[in-house]
C-alpha cells in the first residue's frame, strides 16, 4: 500500500492509503476521543465524539480516510467544546450514577468526562424511566446506562456471528432491544465479544463487580488515551 502524509495539529503524520484518520492519529501517538469505535469492528461514525476538522470541514475521524496533504485539527477549543457537549448530553439523557456503578473506573464515558473536566452536568437531567434485565444467568443489561453507541449490536453480528442486539424506534424513542422476550431467551454467552465491547455499565458480567479495588482500576490514575500518547513519545 502506498503512503500518504498529512498534518494533525501541526504535526506531520505518515499514514497508509485507505487508513482512517483515527488509526493514523493513533500510529503517531495522537489521541482522538471516541466511544462507538471498537477494535476489530468496521468504523461506524455514530457517536461523533471523534469529530475533527479536515481541511476546514468537520468529519468523524473513525470513518474519514486519510488523504495526502490533508490539514487536520483535533485539539481546538471549538472541537473540545463540541465533544464536551456530546458527552454532557449522554450523561443527562440516561441515568448515570458513577459512584454506585460497578463500571466506575473502567467506564469510557466516565473517563472522557474526567479528561474534559466535566464534574457536573450543565444541562437538566432527564431521569428517564428505563428497565434492567436481570434474566440472564451470567450477564445483566441495564438500559439506564446504555448510550446507544452500537458496539454490542455490531460486535454480536460481526464478531460473535449472532444477532442478540438491535436498535428499535428512532429519535428520542430509540432503544436497545434483545432478540427474545428477555436476555435469557437469547443465545448470548458471557464470553461473547458483545459483552466485553460495552464502554459503559449497560452490559455487565454478574458476580465480578468491584473485583478490582478503587485506586487500581484502569482510569483511576491514568487518563483515557494516555497509553496512545505515551506510545507516541517513545
Amino acid at each position: 500500500m502506498s503512503g500518504v502524509t498529512l498534518t494533525i495539529d501541526g504535526k506531520s503524520v505518515a499514514a497508509e492509503k485507505g487508513q482512517t484518520l483515527l488509526k493514523a492519529a493513533e500510529g503517531a501517538g495522537i489521541y482522538i476521543p471516541r466511544l462507538c469505535a471498537y477494535k476489530d469492528l468496521l468504523p461506524h461514525g455514530s457517536c461523533r465524539v471523534c469529530s475533527v476538522r479536515v481541511n476546514g470541514r468537520i468529519q468523524a475521524a473513525c470513518v474519514q480516510t486519510v488523504t495526502d496533504g490533508a490539514i487536520v485539527e483535533n485539539e481546538t477549543a471549538e472541537l473540545q467544546e463540541y465533544r464536551r457537549n456530546i458527552i454532557d448530553l449522554l450523561f443527562v439523557e440516561g441515568n448515570h450514577f458513577c459512584m454506585y456503578c460497578e463500571k466506575s473506573g473502567h467506564c469510557e464515558l466516565q473517563a472522557l468526562a474526567y479528561r474534559f473536566g466535566i464534574t457536573a452536568p450543565r444541562y437538566q437531567l432527564l431521569y428517564p424511566k428505563r428497565d434492567i434485565d436481570m434474566s440472564h444467568p451470567d450477564v445483566y443489561l441495564d438500559h439506564n446506562r446504555c448510550i446507544l453507541c452500537g458496539r454490542c449490536v455490531r460486535a454480536s453480528q460481526d464478531l460473535d456471528h449472532k444477532n442478540v442486539f438491535q436498535f428499535i424506534e428512532r429519535g428520542c424513542r430509540k432503544r436497545l432491544q434483545v432478540n427474545g422476550e428477555a436476555l435469557a431467551a437469547t443465545d448470548l454467552q458471557v464470553t461473547d465479544e458483545a459483552v466485553a465491547s460495552c464502554p459503559v455499565g449497560a452490559l455487565m458480567r454478574k458476580r465480578v463487580g468491584y473485583s478490582v479495588p478503587v485506586g487500581e482500576r484502569p482510569y483511576d490514575n491514568i487518563p483515557i488515551g494516555r497509553d496512545i500518547e505515551t506510545a507516541g513519545e517513545e
